[in-house]
């Protein structure tokens, strides 16, 4: 006797699943930069935005892909100045060439998968708040992230900079959960952090502005070593990260840490994930290596112009 799932269910498939196209914020901003991406000429919009207003930037992305390859566009070619506050995953997937800035706030997932471009986040004009103890951001904020950058004056929220494996990232505090399993990239903090910060990570580097020394009760130390920073390479990157951020953001924190560096130098400490230390180490004395020999070899294979007989 057949089941009653025999006898109810079809056999085979008897409708179509079909989506519709879902009108959103990046169709007038593929309308308006359509000229641009195709002759990479600089284009800069002012517009308003809502939290309605998700994924901005990623259908734009795409079409800059699919024309120009991952490249992507020069670096600012593309320009927008967005005022409000976005809802989730602005910037995702964001490409090269593509800069957006926000006077206002923005939520989770910000730069979600991004692989160039840039994110700005400032308060609005008039703001009456600190902007480094306040809120700007949501949580997990430059998710998978490959490449670009990100500036954000104000806090932002847990797990900022998950998974993260080429971007660089520059903000006045996060929650919990701080870099976890990043993999690459750089990030500056400029405050305060939650706790477990560094959990699984094993590439990349950060720099944590600590004046109260207690960093290191809230760092996950399984898989990072906590260092000062004194190597000059070290001091031009943080240093570097910190000159931009004033310039694109106009943080108070960063200008007064910049004209007091000789004092707040040592305030800051570099997160450096063990393994990932050894691997850099192997391969810069690889390149030694290889230096010496290329000046041992062309020592050996001289060319002789000064001992060459005229004529011969």
């Amino acid at each position: 006797m057949a089941s009653w799932r025999q006898r109810f269910l079809p056999l085979r498939c008897e409708r179509r699943e079909y989506r519709e196209n879902v009108d959103c914020f990046d169709d007038e901003l593929l309308r308006l930069a359509q000229a641009a991406i195709e002759t990479k000429r600089t284009l800069h919009l002012d517009l308003g935005v809502q939290n309605t207003n998700r994924t901005i930037g990623a259908r734009l992305s795409g079409e800059i892909v699919r024309r120009h390859g991952p490249a992507g566009l020069p670096d600012g070619t593309i320009s927008l100045a967005l005022k409000g506050a976005p809802g989730q995953s602005l910037g995702a997937f964001l490409a090269p060439g593509v800069t957006i800035r926000v006077e206002g706030d923005a939520n989770d997932y910000l730069g979600k998968g991004m692989s160039g471009g840039r994110i700005i986040v400032v308060p609005p004009p008039g703001a009456t708040f600190v902007p480094g103890e306040s809120v700007i951001a949501g949580n997990v904020i430059l998710y998978g992230a490959t490449g670009g950058e990100v500036y954000l004056n104000g806090l932002a929220g847990e797990r900022f900079c998950v998974r993260n494996s080429g971007a660089s990232a520059v903000v006045e505090g996060i929650g919990d959960h701080g870099c976890e399993y990043m993999t690459g990239g750089v990030v500056a903090v400029l405050g305060p952090t939650g706790n477990n910060f560094a959990a699984g990570m094993s590439g990349g580097v950060a720099y944590v502005y600590d004046p109260t020394g207690l960093f290191d009760t809230r760092c996950n130390l399984d898989m990072v070593d906590l260092e000062p920073v004194y190597d000059w390479e070290d001091v031009a990157q943080l240093k570097g990260l910190l000159q931009k951020h004033l310039e694109y953001t106009g943080s108070a924190r960063a200008g007064m840490i910049l004209d007091n560096w000789d004092t707040h130098q040592a305030f800051f400490v570099k997160v450096m994930p063990v393994d990932y230390r050894r691997v850099l180490e192997r391969m810069r004395q690889k390149t030694d290596r290889e230096e010496e020999t290329v000046s041992a070899t062309e020592e050996v294979y001289d060319d002789g112009e000064a001992d060459r007989v005229p004529g011969i």
